[in-house]
């Protein structure tokens, strides 16, 4: 799958972890800037180790350090098997199954668990952290399977494949370095899942070409390295960067659309916005107006006298409800993540006052919520984003342009099945928006017997935040071909310079039928690399 970008020279990015925004997420995950650990968090690594280290031969019962695990925390392990624990548990914990887990989603993950080893609230020690950005900076991912987290007690079984690697045991696979130009561009070569890059290497050879020494885990490291919400929260980071551009691009496809129909952008007024302050619309419709600005289309139907119609239908007037309201959801979930990349999310933890304490902070319910009302939210953008385009093919409601804006309709079937592939997908985002969150399945023996669900909620987004790509490509090539189609009128400045874009691209205008599926790609591919944004731009202005 095309991404949209990120650092235009990653070589020249280096990420500090300690705490991360959600450029610095995207950045290492997508795009391959190198990581540092700070000296601050060096120290603090370095200070809470100690109490580990004072504490490994201690009789009393500390979990995860003197104990076993989950249901086994009752337990006792003597001291002399304690670093054979650690590695146990990650060998039998790295147990996902399925396909691979996208490059950047196991990258991500790792940079999120090395941020909460580097607040020092975990107890490992320096060069398990420094191990892990050695990883990240030679380019060595991981092979993390789709399935094996419930969202609780961490991504065990993500995570544990990440700490599988570091101990030179299981798969990587070798991709660029940090610094050097990534493929996180790449199209998937056939059979091969998109997003998953580079030679498939045991690890043990992977690092040994690096100049990399496995670590050997001491005491509580194993359990360190996988009780985190790291893979939930690395996919929500991803799919709030993309859908940013692709909610801004969804303002520019409804601009097309109300423009293409002959509607009207009185409705997108600030006053009228204003009556109902709700944030999100107020952006939305400020953006349809920037982009519509200019227009000869509009201007030749603005006289009312000459105009009969009262109102456009919902899915034209209504798209700053519907764009504004994703967008509050998204602020939303913003304030999730930026708490969580806050966090310090392991269980036991060292307090700030050195105790070890047992927690339930690896719950992800909190990630998992947002996740889920995310795809509900991109699945309705979607939506309304194909019934615009629907309208651009009934005669009966386009406003004098040709069925299915076909060059001789009968002959020709123009964008009939375009609208069937787009629709397609919209019933497909709809399935996905069901929410995981809402299921739980009691596991480790009831112990562990309320899950969250959040990976799997995060596994579904992804493929929403593609799916509504696809659906808004469909309505640009759809409403680039319906704005040609009332020539001698030209569009906005801003609609228009997306209409050249796709031009230029290969994606030609009016004509009879033609091989569509090409053409339907490429403006996808322009979609979700965010050119057909940077377009509108180019006119409109900055677009929010």
């Amino acid at each position: 799958m095309t991404r949209l970008p990120g650092p235009a020279t990653p070589s020249d990015v280096v990420v500090d972890v300690g705490p991360l925004s959600h450029e610095d997420v995207v950045a290492v995950a997508r795009h391959g800037a190198r990581v540092r650990i700070s000296g601050t968090a060096l120290a603090a690594i370095t200070a809470t180790r100690e109490i580990i280290e004072g504490l490994a031969g201690d009789t009393r019962a500390h979990y995860g350090i003197s104990t076993g695990f989950g249901a086994l925390a009752t337990t006792s392990i003597p001291p002399e098997k304690r670093d054979q624990l650690q590695r146990s548990l990650v060998r039998s914990h790295a147990a996902g199954s399925g396909p691979e887990v996208e490059r950047e989603v196991v990258r991500a993950t790792m940079l999120l668990r090395l941020s909460t080893l580097a607040t020092g609230r975990t107890g490992v020690r320096v060069q398990t952290a420094q191990a892990y950005a050695a990883l990240l900076n030679a380019g060595i991912t991981p092979v993390v399977r789709e399935h094996g987290s419930l969202g609780c007690s961490g991504d065990l079984a993500p995570l544990a494949h990440c700490a599988l690697a570091v101990m030179g045991e299981g798969m990587v696979r070798v991709g660029p370095p940090a610094g050097a130009p990534q493929w996180s561009d790449q199209p998937a070569q056939p059979g091969q899942v998109p997003g998953v890059v580079g030679e498939a290497t045991p690890a043990a050879e992977a690092l040994a070409a690096a100049g990399l020494t496995p670590v050997v885990l001491e005491e509580k490291e194993g359990l360190a390295l996988i009780n985190g919400t790291d893979g939930m929260l690395g996919m929500l980071v991803l799919a709030l960067h993309d859908l940013d551009t692709l909610l801004a691009t969804a303002d520019v496809a409804a601009a097309m659309s109300v423009e293409g129909q002959l509607g009207t952008d009185d409705v997108f007024a600030a006053d009228l916005q204003a009556l109902r302050p709700q944030l999100g619309q107020a952006v939305s419709a400020q953006n349809l107006r920037a982009v519509m600005a200019g227009s000869p289309i509009r201007d030749s139907h603005r006289d009312p006298e000459a105009c009969t119609r009262v109102q456009d239908a919902y899915s034209l007037r209504c798209s700053p409800q519907v764009h504004g309201s994703a967008r509050d959801t998204c602020d939303h979930a913003r304030l999730v993540a930026d708490r969580e990349l806050a966090s310090a999310v392991d269980n036991p933890v060292l307090t700030l006052d050195g105790r070890v304490e047992s927690n339930g902070n690896f719950h992800g319910a909190p990630v998992a919520h947002v996740l889920d009302f995310l795809a509900v939210v991109t699945a309705d953008v979607a939506s309304i984003s194909e019934r615009r385009t629907d309208r651009f093919l009934d005669v009966a409601r386009n406003r004098g342009l040709p069925p299915f804006l076909a060059d001789d309709p009968g002959t020709d079937s123009g964008l009939m099945i375009a609208q069937y592939t787009q629709a397609a997908v919209v019933s497909e985002l709809k399935r996905l928006a069901v929410p995981a969150s809402v299921d739980s399945i009691p596991s480790s023996a009831m112990q562990e017997d309320h899950v969250s669900m959040g990976w799997g909620a995060a596994r579904k987004l992804r493929r929403s935040v593609e799916g509504l790509g696809r659906v808004l490509g469909i309505e640009v090539l759809a409403a680039a071909r319906a704005l040609d189609l009332r020539a001698p009128l030209t569009p906005a400045p801003a609609t228009g310079a997306v209409v050249a874009l796709l031009r230029a691209a290969g994606v030609d205008g009016p004509g009879p039928d033609r091989w569509l599926s090409p053409e339907i790609e490429t403006t996808v591919g322009l979609v979700l690399d965010g050119r057909v944004r940077a377009a509108a731009e180019a006119e409109a202005g900055p677009l929010r």
